[in-house]
């Protein structure tokens, strides 16, 4: 099968035209790029940082956890940059940090907001944060994790 999206079509081995929306497309780009582009799959490492505040402080860690997330999910390194917060437990929070290569957590370590957020941080803490490093499983490619232009993941 030739996919070609360029016009918003596919061809078959028939030459029949099926038309396509973006979406479909994109799902046909991915699905055959991974068997003839293995190197596409991706190698981001996702992250999720546990946090427990001191009674009282939830609030501020939750502000400036924000208003870091809002400015690392910008970083070129990032592929996401989520923040979130226990439903029985509002003491308890999970920061979700996927990066888009080896290089980019030591990247983000070094930027002004990342050493604004852990300064204000610290003596919110009830004990120290905790890292855990995973291997991605899934969604296999970079585009997985981006959201599009409306804020829904593609």
């Amino acid at each position: 099968m030739n996919v070609s999206c360029s016009t918003t079509l596919i061809s078959t081995e028939q030459d029949n035209k099926i038309p396509m929306n973006r979406h479909i497309c994109r799902l046909y780009y991915l699905y055959f790029s991974h068997l003839i582009f293995p190197t596409t799959i991706m190698h981001e490492t996702p992250v999720h940082v546990f946090v427990s505040c001191k009674p009282g402080t939830e609030e501020a860690f939750r502000t400036a956890s924000l208003a870091n997330a809002r400015v690392s999910a910008k970083e070129p390194g990032i592929a996401r940059f989520d923040v979130v917060q226990e439903k029985d437990d509002s003491s308890k929070f999970l920061l979700v940090e996927v990066y888009k290569n080896k290089d980019a957590p030591a990247e983000h370590k070094k930027t002004e907001h990342y050493n604004t957020w852990r300064e204000s941080v610290a003596d919110m803490m009830a004990e120290p944060r905790r890292a855990i490093k995973y291997d991605n499983v899934f969604p296999a490619t970079a585009e997985g994790w981006d959201y599009d232009d409306t804020g829904d993941l593609e």
